[in-house]
């Protein structure tokens, strides 16, 4: 049985659960204990055993996971199952790399069309999407049953967009831009501030060097 809650913490290791698997699933792994996933992904056992039972828990007693069925129920978790139609928002570097990554597809979730205020990006398509301009975001994302919004603008028109797509319906944001979204509180949103990440290796970095 699914919990209700489920901690920001547990939800933040699922992907790494799932990524985990899928390598031994190919690698012909066909079951594992906690504690032998425990060692391959640096986690403690008992956490783990934690985090599956706030889904129901997967394993049996004295014969640990299925790899491949675990993997399966990770990807139901995930919502892997399923298929996200998705628009971007800001066709500039981080923005294209984002459109030209294979790996989304994999996961059902597909960028059907992107926008921009640069006239010169306006009309181009990127690894087989089509930019349009900004100013058509709303009505494009009221015509064509849009699931998810990925703004990688620059952070002084990041909340203009992210009102515009809240107005629109958009309900999931995937936020690249450096600042903090005031939302409504049945949007959910998760972001992906790249200079905090390397603020974090650079303080890692400086630690190490001084021990």
């Amino acid at each position: 049985m699914l919990k209700k809650d489920i901690s920001e913490a547990v939800i933040k290791r699922l992907p790494k659960y799932y990524r985990y698997l899928t390598d031994m699933e190919k690698l012909g792994v066909l079951k594992v204990s906690s504690k032998e996933l425990s060692e391959r992904m640096g986690l403690n056992a008992s956490q783990i055993r934690q985090d599956f039972n706030c889904f129901g828990g997967f394993g049996q007693q004295g014969y640990g996971y299925n790899v491949k069925t675990l993997r399966e129920q990770m990807a139901n978790i995930l919502g892997l199952l399923n298929s996200y139609r998705a628009v971007l928002v800001g066709a500039g570097n981080i923005g294209r790399a984002i459109i030209n990554y294979a790996g989304f597809k994999e996961s059902g979730f597909n960028i059907i069309a992107a926008f921009d205020m640069n006239e010169e990006m306006i009309g181009s398509n990127i690894n087989g999407v089509e930019v349009y301009n900004v100013s058509q975001l709303q009505d494009y994302i009221l015509k064509n049953q849009i699931d998810i919004a990925i703004i990688a603008t620059p952070k002084a028109k990041a909340q203009q967009i992210a009102d515009t797509v809240m107005d629109a319906g958009i309900k999931s944001i995937w936020n690249f831009a450096t600042v903090d979204l005031k939302l409504k509180e049945d949007v959910c949103v998760e972001n992906v501030h790249l200079s905090d990440s390397l603020n974090v290796l650079l303080y890692k970095t400086k630690s190490s060097l001084q021990k």
